[in-house]
């Protein structure tokens, strides 16, 4: 999906052929794929350090145009919409990116800007989905470390830019520090040098082995398997494995608790956000735009889902906008 905006061919989120500059809304894996040697890119600071921390090597950057003006998502720290306005065509554009309506101990507030066109995430579309308030969530998820510690390690899986943070955070209120992965710590470190302070502790297999114990610690998801097999080996007491996601509303993950904690907007977050953007028309994307374009109809709004593929420029939006 591109936005032309002057000489840019914007590809939002995603790789796309033709176009000229990368839009990143945030630091998340499955945003980078439009990133390609000698093509711009445009993000936050805070993104661009988290992608050249990952990747090892250093990003393009581009000046924005003037008329595009970055935007606080909510999703995680540098998460950021694109706001675009046209004087030209007398458009307002908004493209949100992953988002959420609830504030997070660990990324700025979402803003919201009154705009003509939305483009918008359809992550979790469904009508009948509906978030816990997150204050409630980290109160559980505080009281269930607090309960298990004296005699477990508590082990949290995360990604760990965004949701690793968060649960540190959230452990750090209750006075403990967890400890984490290298690659969390290098994650951690950014989110400090943009004001986000967290108190932890890095780990590896030699310092285990040594230094056995209770703890709670936080490792990228994908190693949380293999992280609890080790410390159970080397430290011979029992670990118990948590997540904290949006999805655990939808499905049962493989560990011993799981916790509502989502970074994204459900259905009802949505529709505040529809209503507080005040657009003529929202274009839903993604895997559950359809149902999201459904469901924001049946609200009153002109919802209509479109392809990855799709291309826009300001004066063909324009013109949707003088048929509605």
């Amino acid at each position: 999906m591109a936005l032309q905006v002057g000489n840019y061919s914007i590809a939002l989120d995603m790789h796309e052929p033709s176009s000229n500059v990368n839009f990143i809304s945030h630091a998340h894996s499955d945003h980078l794929s439009g990133l390609r040697k000698g093509k711009g890119t445009i993000a936050s600071s805070a993104t661009i350090e988290m992608i050249e921390a990952k990747k090892g090597t250093k990003l393009l950057t581009v000046d924005k145009p003037e008329s595009i003006e970055l935007l606080n998502s909510g999703h995680m720290l540098g998460s950021k919409q694109l706001y675009i306005e046209s004087e030209e065509q007398s458009c307002r554009i908004v493209y949100t990116g992953d988002y959420q309506m609830q504030r997070s101990i660990a990324s700025e507030e979402i803003e919201i800007r009154k705009a003509d066109i939305l483009l918008m995430d359809s992550t979790y579309p469904y009508a009948n989905i509906e978030f816990e308030d997150r204050d409630e969530v980290m109160t559980s998820i505080q009281h269930y470390v607090e309960s298990r510690i004296a005699r477990n390690v508590v082990l949290f899986g995360a990604y760990s830019s965004g949701k690793a943070q968060e649960l540190i955070k959230i452990c750090n209120g209750i006075g403990i520090s967890p400890l984490v992965t290298e690659g969390i710590a290098k994650m951690n470190k950014i989110y400090g040098d943009h004001g986000i302070g967290l108190s932890y502790g890095v780990f590896s297999a030699g310092e285990l082995q040594q230094n056995c114990g209770t703890f709670a610690a936080v490792v990228e998801q994908h190693r949380l398997a293999e992280a609890r097999d080790s410390i159970s080996r080397m430290c011979k007491v029992p670990v118990l494995t948590a997540v904290a996601s949006g999805f655990a509303r939808m499905m049962k993950f493989d560990t011993d608790v799981q916790f509502t904690l989502s970074d994204h907007a459900d259905f009802r977050q949505a529709l505040e956000y529809v209503d507080r953007c005040s657009p003529e028309i929202v274009y839903t994307y993604g895997s559950g735009a359809g149902t999201l374009a459904k469901n924001l109809k049946a609200n009153g709004c002109d919802a209509r889902p479109i392809a990855s593929t799709r291309s826009f420029d300001i004066p063909s939006l324009s013109k949707q906008i003088e048929k509605t």
